[in-house]
């Protein structure tokens, strides 16, 4: 049989094939392969259970903290995307977000959820659309912000704590994210500062002092992750999102969810998922990593 008619019913990913060696170099036959499909989901308003929601913490929800999703993970997001409209609700900016979702998917963060709510929400997609966001320091003013940021970078500098690196304040759209030991720490190193903080309580400690001197500022302080904590105006912690679902809602053809599933790990008072979590407007799932979240999802969503 001709080499093409092989190939023939191949298309799309060129490949290129040699002859045998005892023909001539210039008999080099290019073909194309399949690509593989990009899964489509149906319309929002024709999900099976279209006035449902899920949406997901990430560190230590979706992923290990500040480490990729496993394949795992993302085909049971698929999956359930199927029933029901999905998102995400995380602390961190977006960026962040594109390194443990998107990266391991292959595809942008904003094309695997239908709501991705970085910072809370302060930076808010549906459907890959930007939707209104806000701003820390607007609200704050940068002169009470330089106190704010003052006494925090000297507080650091008198604590006694094994680790040092840096990037101990890291500022983001709608809060500041705090961290003692600083977010430019390996892996190891924040692993090890988490089983350190659970006898010292370094950032409870801290988050203490804040609350004395800053209490008057209006501002919530809520520990997260391993290595850090945020601080942001009361108000705009993770239930600030579920503001967008309800203006998404009076919108023309709008949806409104009348079953809003929150998963996420740091539920207990003090948490970052705290708020949402013990949100009347909410269902609430307090996991343990991953691999709990899987488990939840196949038994309530039969997956």
């Amino acid at each position: 049989m001709p080499l093409f008619n092989q190939f023939s019913c191949l298309s799309k990913v060129p490949v290129t094939v040699e002859a045998p060696l005892f023909r001539r170099p210039t008999n080099i036959i290019t073909y194309t392969m399949a690509a593989p499909a990009v899964a489509t989901y149906p319309p929002l308003e024709e999900r099976p259970l279209k006035d449902t929601i899920c949406l997901f913490d990430v560190d230590g929800t979706l992923t290990p903290a500040r480490l990729g999703a496993s394949p795992e993970i993302l085909a049971i997001l698929r999956a359930l995307r199927q029933k029901c409209a999905i998102g995400f609700v995380g602390g961190s900016d977006l960026v962040k977000q594109e390194e443990q979702l998107g990266g391991p998917a292959g595809a942008p963060v904003t094309t695997l959820f239908d709501f991705c709510f970085s910072e809370n929400g302060l930076t808010a997609f549906k459907l890959g659309q930007a939707l209104p966001s806000n701003s820390f320091i607007q609200w704050i003013g940068e002169a009470q912000y330089q106190q704010l940021a003052n006494f925090v970078l000297h507080y650091i500098a008198d604590l006694d704590i094994p680790v040092k690196r840096g990037t101990f304040i890291e500022f983001r759209n709608g809060m500041i994210n705090i961290s003692p030991v600083g977010r430019n720490a390996s892996n190891k190193e924040r692993n090890e500062f988490e089983a350190y903080d659970k006898g010292a309580k370094v950032r409870e400690k801290f988050v203490e002092v804040l609350k004395e001197k800053f209490g008057h500022l209006g501002l919530t302080f809520s520990i997260g992750g391993q290595i850090s904590f945020d601080v942001f105006p009361t108000g705009w912690d993770k239930t600030y999102c579920l503001k967008h679902l309800e203006t998404e809602a009076k919108k023309p053809n709008g949806i409104t969810y009348k079953n809003i599933h929150f998963f996420g790990d740091k539920t207990a008072k003090g948490g970052n998922d705290y708020e949402i979590y013990e949100d009347p407007r909410t269902i609430g799932h307090s996991v343990k990593g991953p691999e709990d979240t899987m488990t939840i999802l196949k038994e309530v969503f039969g997956l």
